[in-house]
C-alpha cells in the first residue's frame, strides 16, 4: 500500500524543512512512503527547499491559484503516481507529523474513506476568541448541511483513500476543506474523525486577509456548494416560504375586504401578488436546477470512469 503526503505551499521556504522533518517514514501497514509538494507560485525558493529535503515530488504552479486549486492538483497528481492513500497537511507545521499513523489507521483498516483531524478549538493558541467561535459556528453549519459529525470543519489535516480521491470534484477557488465535506456526505462516502493536536503558528493565515473576508467567502461558498447538491430543497423550501407569506397576506385582505375595510389595504394585495409570484418562480427554478442536478451526477460519473481509465493508462506506461 503507497501513501503520499501532499503539501500545499505558498511562500513556506522558511516553516517547510521542519514540517517535512517532522513526517513519518514508517507506518504499519503501509508499504511506501512518499512526500509531494504543491508550490502555489511562490516568490521565495519554496520549490528548491522541497527538493534539497528529499521531496520525492514538487509540482510548481507559474501563478497563485488559490488553496483548493493547489489541494485539487495535489490529489490529481498522488493518483497519477499510483497512491492508495492521501493524506494533506500544512507546510506551517500546524498539525503534527506523528498524528499521520492515526490519521490513517481507519483507512488502512477498510473502515473509512476520508479521515479528518480535528483540532481543539479552543486549544489553539493562535486563534482569537472571535476566531474560535467562528470556527465554531461555521462547523455547525457544515454539520447541519452535510448532516456529518466533523468537529473541525476547516481543519487542512486529512486522509484519502483512493476511490474518495478519485470522487472529490473541488469547484471552489478559495478552499476546499468545507466543500469537500458536503461532496463526501452527499456522495456517501464513509467519513471518520480524530482529534489531533497542534502546533502553535506565529504567522497569520494567508487564506484571508481579514475576518469579513473570511465570512464572506465562507458563506458564498456554503451557499454555493449546498445549492449545487440539494437544489430541490433550497429553492422549494425558499418557494414555499414566499408562498406561504403571500397567501397569509391574501387571507389577510380577505379578512378585511370582506369586512367592509379592504380600501385601505390595496398594498396587501400588492405585495400578496408579488410574493405569489416571486414563490412560484423559485419553485419553478427549484425544478429545473434538479433536473440540471441529475445531469451534473451523471457528468461526475462519466468524469470517474475517464479517471480511472486515465490513470490505469498512466499506471502501464510506468
Amino acid at each position: 500500500m503507497k501513501l503520499i503526503i501532499q503539501i500545499p505551499c505558498l511562500n513556506e521556504a522558511e516553516t517547510l524543512p521542519a514540517t517535512l522533518q517532522s513526517l513519518p517514514r514508517q507506518i504499519d501497514g503501509i508499504d511506501n512512503i512518499e512526500t509531494l509538494v504543491i508550490d502555489d507560485g511562490s516568490s521565495d525558493s519554496t520549490s528548491d527547499v522541497a527538493r534539497a529535503h528529499g521531496v520525492n515530488h514538487v509540482i510548481r504552479l507559474t501563478k497563485r491559484k488559490g488553496l483548493a486549486v493547489a489541494f485539487h492538483t495535489g490529489l490529481d497528481a498522488c493518483l497519477k503516481r499510483d497512491a492508495d492513500i492521501i493524506v494533506n497537511t500544512d507546510a506551517d507545521g500546524q498539525y503534527k507529523g506523528e498524528d499521520i499513523p492515526r490519521l490513517v489507521r481507519p483507512i488502512v483498516e477498510g473502515r473509512a474513506d476520508i479521515v479528518i483531524g480535528n483540532r481543539d478549538i479552543e486549544k489553539v493558541q493562535q486563534f482569537s476568541f472571535l476566531k474560535k467561535r467562528l470556527q465554531r459556528i461555521g462547523t455547525w453549519v457544515v454539520r447541519q448541511l452535510s448532516g456529518s459529525e466533523v468537529g473541525d470543519a476547516t481543519t487542512g489535516f486529512r486522509a484519502y483513500n483512493r476511490e474518495a480521491a478519485l470522487r472529490l470534484n473541488i469547484i471552489s477557488e478559495y478552499t476546499y476543506t468545507l466543500e469537500s465535506i458536503i461532496q463526501a456526505e452527499h456522495k456517501l462516502l464513509a467519513v471518520e474523525n480524530i482529534t489531533v493536536a497542534t502546533n502553535f503558528v506565529k504567522r497569520p493565515s494567508r487564506l484571508f486577509k481579514s475576518i469579513p473576508e473570511y465570512i464572506h467567502r465562507s458563506v458564498v461558498t456554503l451557499i454555493r456548494v449546498y445549492s449545487m447538491f440539494n437544489p430541490f430543497r433550497l429553492f422549494m423550501s425558499v418557494g414555499i416560504t414566499f408562498l406561504l407569506i403571500g397567501f397569509l397576506i391574501g387571507c389577510r385582505f380577505l379578512f378585511y375586504y370582506l369586512s367592509g375595510g379592504g380600501e385601505g389595504k390595496v398594498q396587501s394585495l400588492i405585495l400578496m401578488a408579488v410574493l405569489l409570484i416571486t414563490g412560484f418562480q423559485v419553485t419553478i427554478v427549484g425544478i429545473l436546477s434538479d433536473l440540471i442536478s441529475a445531469n451534473r451526477r451523471l457528468i461526475e460519473d462519466t468524469l470517474l470512469r475517464m479517471k480511472k481509465v486515465e490513470i490505469d493508462i498512466k499506471s502501464k506506461q510506468n
